[in-house]
């Protein structure tokens, strides 16, 4: 169950225009699903402009709620104007969360590309440690249509965004989840292995997926993050990478 649970960073349009504000929200839980539960208040959210200016939007966060069957549940969101023509890309870092099916921690960083107007800078990196960088343009794209990225990675331990560049290092393969967001919860759902698909890195770290429909979809990949103490022992830290593209409909 805990390969399920993902955590959220949508923007309100995949592609928008300079001088018009877009609203984020970041929320936790079952993007196939959506099955949402309470999101955990970020570590940290930055954004990278087209020209290569990171800036720290944590401030920018505000708390608000989102309805989960009879009840509500946290999520977080905030609003960007963009200034300049070219791609934003946005890197928010997840605290650990206790996963007590899996008797595990996950620590996750998750990025989303924003587009407004020229194709500049989609593939910029965050300084994360660990994060998916997009070999193909993260937007228009159709259904069906394969898409490639790769991992850039330094060793597991405490880090904070932004860290140094990280270098492309030759590892074993990563796996690698891919699932499709729904804004509803659909009323009948498929299989397991239908829900969430599964692939590998090469040893270059480049995961190569189709997205055979429209709307957005998550891409993450995931590596022994070491461990970490819960109620005086030590379990292990899964950490994990995520991408969010948008597939456009016909």
């Amino acid at each position: 169950m805990a390969c399920g649970h993902y955590h959220m960073l949508l923007p309100q349009t995949a592609s928008a225009k300079r001088g018009e504000a877009v609203t984020f929200m970041y929320q936790w839980g079952h993007p196939f699903e959506h099955q949402l539960f309470e999101a955990p208040a970020p570590e940290r959210l930055i954004v990278v402009s087209p020209d290569g200016k990171q800036t720290d939007l944590t401030k920018t966060l505000e708390k608000t709620s989102l309805p989960q069957g009879d009840k509500s549940v946290t999520a977080y969101r905030f609003h960007f104007t963009p200034e300049q023509r070219g791609d934003y890309v946005f890197a928010l870092k997840a605290p650990p969360v206790w996963m007590a099916e899996g008797e595990e921690f996950l620590r996750d960083s998750v990025k989303v590309v924003l587009h407004v107007q020229a194709q500049k800078g989609w593939d910029q990196q965050c300084g994360a440690g660990f994060e998916l960088l997009p070999l193909t343009r993260p937007y228009g794209l159709r259904a069906g249509m394969a898409f490639q990225s790769q991992i850039h990675q330094q060793p597991p331990g405490p880090r904070s965004i932004p860290a140094p560049p990280a270098p492309l290092t030759l590892q074993p393969p990563c796996l690698v989840e891919i699932e499709r967001y729904n804004s509803v919860a659909p009323k009948a759902l498929p299989v397991d292995e239908q829900i969430t698909y599964a692939a590998k890195t090469d040893p270059n770290g480049i995961v190569t997926c189709s997205l055979p429909e429209p709307g957005w979809w998550c891409i993450t990949a995931q590596r022994n993050g070491g461990v970490r103490k819960h109620e005086g022992k030590e379990y292990p830290v899964r950490e994990r990478a995520t991408l969010w593209i948008y597939v456009d409909g016909k």
